[in-house]
């Protein structure tokens, strides 16, 4: 399955210290599922969180969801026993805090190597920076392990002094540069979490935002808010129902020994075609995620 068509519209946290909140996520309607060792899960009980998540995973169940675990970084205690015990697991990557040069991915991917960590295991980074966010390019080629990144504005509008603010524009630049380099090496890329839970109108906004920017989807702190980033992140019926009249309109034109076509007025080429078939392959992909979940 293609970057560009697996459903990535909701990356969920959740602490790996909840067993009942980890036997939820397998009937939530998230398109993938954080399992957190790091900043959730306090320091007494990480090795305690680490056992949970391996026992969850290892009970599966969790149908066709993407599955990160956020690791904790390998200068602590907890880092290289994280990837130890994730690299046994079906958990799809490990999710790295604090990414901020390629050398920080070269070590983890040194450490899951040495683990034994199959080659379908890969690592997404936290950027979550100024380093990072300089440093952006290299980190983006670092690996051939690197499937993503997810963007942590958080601790990076705290790194820049700057302020949360409606529009965002202390960190437009640093989330433009991180999507420049996702799609210049074929990476995914997941926007930063909205804080404000009770600010629904916000949200949306920070969502529409995200997906104008380029974002795959939006990473998420409560449940509540799937429905939403998933409306803003998938397709909607009048997307898809566009998208075949634009190969439709396409084909017919290519039949006809025609290289562009006019639809509703508006000039249709080979990229339009090959965006709107991404859409509908993308759109066949979420409808199996949610028979799955159904199931």
């Amino acid at each position: 399955m293609s970057i560009s068509s697996r459903p990535r519209r909701s990356f969920l946290y959740m602490p790996g210290s909840n067993a009942r909140a980890l036997d939820k996520g397998r009937r939530l309607a998230a398109d993938a599922l954080i399992m957190d060792l790091e900043d959730s899960i306090a320091p007494d009980v990480k090795n305690e969180a680490r056992a949970t998540i391996v026992s969850e995973l290892a009970k599966g169940g969790y149908g066709r969801r993407e599955i990160l675990v956020r690791i904790n970084p390998l200068d602590t205690q907890w880092g290289r026993d994280d990837i130890a015990a994730i690299a046994k697991t079906s958990a799809d990557a490990v999710l790295v805090p604090k990414v901020a040069t390629a050398a920080d991915v070269l070590s983890v991917d040194r450490a899951l190597a040495a683990a034994g960590a199959p080659d379908a295991l890969t690592i997404w980074c936290m950027i979550e920076s100024p380093l990072a966010i300089l440093n952006i390019r290299d980190i983006a080629c670092a690996s051939p392990r690197l499937g993503g990144f997810i963007m942590g504005t958080s601790d990076l509008v705290k790194d820049l002094g700057a302020l949360h603010t409606k529009e965002r524009l202390p960190v437009l630049t640093s989330l433009g540069m991180a999507v420049l380099a996702a799609r210049a090496y074929g990476l995914a890329i997941i926007d930063g979490v909205h804080l404000d839970l009770n600010d629904d109108e916000g949200f949306e906004a920070s969502c529409r935002q995200g997906r104008e920017l380029g974002f795959d989807g939006k990473s998420l702190i409560h449940p509540k808010t799937l429905a939403a980033a998933n409306a803003a992140y998938g397709p909607s019926e009048a997307d898809i129902e566009h998208a075949r009249r634009v190969i439709d309109a396409f084909d017919s034109a290519i039949a006809e020994g025609k290289g562009v076509a006019l639809l509703d007025g508006n000039l249709v080429e080979n990229l339009h075609a090959q965006t709107a078939r991404q859409l509908l392959e993308l759109a066949d992909n979420i409808a199996a995620l949610q028979d799955d979940i159904a199931a």
